[in-house]
C-alpha cells in the first residue's frame, strides 16, 4: 500500500510540475508520457532513498 500511494502522490505531483513548466517554456507542449516516466523514475528513487536511511533512533553518548 505504502508503493501505491507513493506513486499516486508522484504521478500527480510531477504531472503538476511537468504541466506548469512546459507552460512556461515558450514554445513546448506538454507531454504526458514524458511526465509519466519522470513518474515512475521519483518514485523509484523515493523508495530507494527511503530504504537506505535507518529506521533505528540515535544512541546519544
Amino acid at each position: 500500500m505504502r508503493i501505491f500511494w507513493t506513486f499516486f502522490w508522484s504521478f500527480l505531483l510531477v504531472h503538476m510540475l511537468t504541466y506548469v513548466v512546459s507552460s512556461m517554456t515558450e514554445g513546448a507542449s506538454y507531454n504526458f508520457a514524458q511526465g509519466s516516466i519522470s513518474a515512475v523514475v521519483v518514485t523509484v528513487l523515493i523508495l530507494i532513498v527511503t530504504s537506505i536511511i535507518p529506521n533505528e533512533p540515535v544512541q546519544k553518548h
